[in-house]
């Protein structure tokens, strides 16, 4: 099993000034450690579960992964996930080839359907009912891989998005992986077995093994390899800690059994960078369990 990191959190120490160099930090500590895996969130206000208020740091994502395409070499890159609603998805797709293209072949699409109706309104997003963004994203993902194939340059004609062309020039330099957040089981998990490279669970070892049969199911119908889907979690409690690791490796090897392939673990604020050289000795630990 692989570790990745997601930063969720923008409150530095040293305030504002300090939050480039600290991102910079990151970048080099989690190469360092052996991860596979960075990202941020797409908010532009905080959001609660992180136990912060909205009036917290946050960070546009796109430009925080083009900023780390240029302090890291190695480690890929992606949003954890992007809100289908914030961006046009032929915007979008150009923003990911972008950050492809900067980072040498990098960059995955994690997206998912939005829900933080506060910053929708606040800053006056449009925010569609929940049915109408799971239409939106489906499409979205359909642009995105029409926009990633260089034989078919457009137009798109869809109940939302109509595109009178597809050209994307540069093409990326790897296709980018498209990660689909969540755990639905009858919208989500289907978009995953259809369009998706890899999905995102959260739960126990019983929920997310019943999560992965039916996406097994949804494979099914859809005639694809189950196998094909690269599995990630993000294990909330327990998390490595600096010196303490032994619980978390007892939990996760339980997800190693179920084929998840890499656990998403999230980096506190204050000094990220110090945290991740603090947890690094659990990663050739946890690539033993498979």
């Amino acid at each position: 099993m692989e570790l990745g990191f997601h930063l969720p959190i923008f409150d530095i120490d040293g305030g504002t000034p300090a939050i480039a160099g600290e991102l910079a930090r990151v970048g080099e500590a989690a190469e360092a450690s052996g991860a596979t895996w960075l990202s941020f969130m797409d908010h532009f206000f905080q959001i609660e579960p992180t136990g912060l208020p909205a009036e917290a740091n946050m960070l546009e994502g796109y430009t925080s992964l083009g900023f780390m395409a240029a302090h890291t070499s190695t480690i890929d890159l992606g949003l954890l996930v992007t809100g289908v609603t914030y961006r046009h998805p032929g915007l979008l797709a150009k923003t990911v080839t972008t950050v492809d293209v900067l980072s040498g072949g990098r960059a995955w699409l994690g997206i998912g359907a939005a829900w933080y109706e506060r910053e929708h309104r606040a800053l006056g997003v449009p925010y569609p009912p929940l049915a109408e963004r799971f239409e939106r994203l489906e499409e979205t993902l359909q642009i995105c891989a029409q926009m990633w194939d260089p034989a078919n340059n457009g137009p798109f004609q869809g109940k939302h998005y109509q595109l009178a062309e597809t050209l994307c020039s540069p093409q990326p330099i790897n296709r980018p992986k498209v990660l689909i957040g969540g755990s639905g089981e009858r919208k989500t998990l289907r978009l995953v077995a259809q369009y998706g490279d890899a999905c995102n669970l959260f739960g126990s070892p019983e929920e997310v093994a019943h999560k992965l049969e039916v996406l097994r199911r949804h494979c099914d119908d859809v005639g694809r390899n189950v196998d094909d889907i690269r599995v990630t979690i993000m294990p909330h409690d327990p998390r490595p800690e600096p010196g303490s690791t032994d619980e978390f490796l007892r939990a996760m090897a339980d997800y190693a059994k179920l084929g998840v392939h890499t656990a998403i673990v999230m980096a506190p604020g204050g000094s990220p960078a110090k945290w991740i050289d603090g947890v690094a000795p659990v990663v050739p630990r946890l690539a033993e369990l498979g």
